[in-house]
């Protein structure tokens, strides 16, 4: 497997990549635009250590507002601040913000397209020993519903700090899936992002595997593994999930004939989903949609639970083979 090198990517298959959350990268890109501009304030639900908004809270103590166990109220209280020209930033565990607090978003924040930023944190399977309770495996769907909202889910420590940069320069709301455990960083300051481009990692002409979040990573090793018998598979991240690169994945439909959308969420509603009404559009092509088939998760560690569900390099790697099967 090539890499595109205008991707600008570390060697995926390194053992020596670093790994971090990338809730750690929000945490420090959201310390950058602060010292950048005075309009940018955070909020968080009592828990700004675990989605790492403290550091901005200790940088910017006047500008940081602690509301409590209460994603409700933040959720309206941000609405109230961007009504006044400040740039809120909010920040909760996934299943409370959006999950709890879903009504306040839409009627005080996208109704009025209120310049709020949203951090999901502790998505998916990947949380792992926190349960099904914690897995927040519904909040993309919950969110890219939303008139006016943007849907990013970064896939590694890098790519949420432009992420989140680049919300900052958008006027209106937006969603910013984050991740608890650490995971490889493959991606470089110099690796492109802009909301709703899709990035092609590596190219290929068997089958296209569109990725998003934590698992463009796996994509790539099972890209790499699938070489050896002899499938070429193309590597997509659809870090934007609310308006998919229709250009971009028009062409690679049209040129590999079968996609695989991976994803940690439910396979209903997220990036598949997206994908699937995409393409309908402008060129209907099967499409095998990886992620939880509308089950709970359980407790475990996540890399663990994520095996199971078949979220992992083995598991793109068989549901690509069955799908260039298929083609024959």
């Amino acid at each position: 497997m090539k890499t595109a090198p205008s991707m600008h990517l570390l060697d995926p298959l390194s053992p020596d990549l670093l790994k971090a959350a990338t809730r750690n990268g929000f945490g420090e890109a959201l310390c950058e635009i602060g010292e950048k501009d005075e309009a940018v304030v955070a909020l968080s639900a009592d828990v700004s250590g675990s989605v790492q908004i403290s550091e901005f809270a200790k940088k910017f103590p006047e500008r940081f507002v602690q509301v409590g166990v209460a994603e409700q109220n933040m959720a309206s209280v941000s609405a109230g601040l961007a009504y006044s020209g400040k740039k809120p930033y909010i920040g909760a565990f996934a299943v409370f913000s959006p999950g709890r607090n879903w009504e306040q978003i839409r009627t005080t924040i996208c109704y009025a397209n209120a310049n709020v930023k949203i951090e999901g944190s502790h998505v998916g399977l990947d949380v792992g020993e926190d349960g099904a309770t914690h897995q927040a495996l519904e909040d993309v769907a919950l969110m890219r519903s939303l008139p006016n909202m943007t849907v990013i889910s970064p896939c590694d420590f890098e790519e949420t700090k432009k992420a989140v940069h680049a919300v900052w320069k958008m006027p209106g709301p937006a969603y910013i899936r984050c991740t608890r455990n650490s995971t490889p960083t493959f991606t470089t300051p110099e690796t492109p992002f802009a909301v709703g481009k899709m990035n092609l990692l590596c190219d290929g002409t068997d089958v296209a595997i569109v990725a998003a979040g934590r698992l463009v990573y796996d994509a790539l090793l099972a890209a790499d593994a699938l070489t050896h018998d002899g499938i070429s598979a193309a590597v997509a991240n659809m870090h934007t999930i609310s308006s998919p690169d229709a250009a971009a994945l028009e062409k690679l439909a049209r040129k590999c004939g079968a996609v695989v959308t991976v994803e940690d969420h439910q396979v209903k509603g997220g990036l598949g989903s997206a994908v699937c009404e995409t393409l309908s559009d402008v060129y209907p092509v099967r499409v095998r949609r990886m992620g939880m088939e509308m089950k709970f998760g359980e407790s475990g560690k996540g890399n663990e639970v994520m095996k199971k569900y078949g979220l992992d390099k083995d598991g793109i790697m068989k549901a690509a083979k069955e799908e260039v099967a298929r083609k024959k």
